[in-house]
């Protein structure tokens, strides 16, 4: 990251209620503000942030699995946040975001933290997982190479990484590459003839993704 930008100070918080166990979340910073979805209960100590692609959002690929997640994982003492950028695309500035969502979830002693990321996503968690004490597991969707250069650096906090054969966005030797870079502990998933959004493997990956990010960061587990 350049030093030159890595100061971005947590202001304050607006909180609106939405249905559910969730809230809609505006972190003011000292330049923008970033908006997110959280999925929380009171007394949970884990949690997971959920980043998009290139263009941010915050329901994820495969019909939505953040949403869905969000929603189950509250239940297994590991609330979300879903964030969306402030400056999509901006790579320095998104780790920057994450970081602030890790700063905002200890807030709620929440000091067990998985990232997810879907494709460009996927680059700023393990980015930001090198960068945290907080964050003790990253998961890479359909992972972007440019920005993971430095996945060495995440060990020894496990990192799984998923992908399709049919990704044409970019290509599963993308994953492969991220995986040979990386050290244990290390998993790479490959889902035949799946794409890009991984929708074609939804009921497996949701499975797998609740599963794995539950055993890291969730119910009688300590940190």
């Amino acid at each position: 990251m350049n030093a030159a930008r890595i100061v971005l100070a947590l202001q304050g918080v607006q909180t609106l209620p939405m249905a559910g166990n969730k809230s809609h979340i505006i972190l003011n910073t000292s330049r923008g503000d970033i908006e997110c979805i959280l999925h929380h209960l009171e007394g949970n100590s884990g949690g997971v942030i959920w980043v998009c692609g290139a263009l941010g959002g915050f329901d994820g690929p495969s019909f939505g699995i953040f949403s869905s997640l969000g929603d189950e994982l509250v239940q297994e003492s590991t609330s979300s946040l879903r964030l969306h950028y402030r400056f999509p695309g901006d790579f320095d500035e998104c780790i920057l975001d994450v970081l602030v969502g890790i700063h905002f979830l200890k807030g709620l002693k929440i000091d067990r933290v998985a990232l997810v990321g879907h494709s460009f996503g996927a680059a700023v968690a393990i980015m930001a997982g090198t960068l945290s004490p907080e964050v003790k597991a990253v998961v890479g969707l359909s992972s972007q190479t440019f920005g993971a250069q430095l996945v060495d650096r995440l060990a020894p906090k496990p990192l799984l990484l998923i992908h399709g054969t049919r990704d044409r966005n970019l290509p599963v030797r993308c994953s492969h590459q991220i995986h040979e870079w990386a050290r244990e502990p290390k998993e790479l998933v490959i889902y035949q003839d799946s794409g890009h959004f991984l929708r074609e493997c939804h009921q497996e990956l949701h499975h797998l993704l609740k599963g794995w990010l539950v055993g890291r960061v969730g119910k009688g587990l300590s940190s």
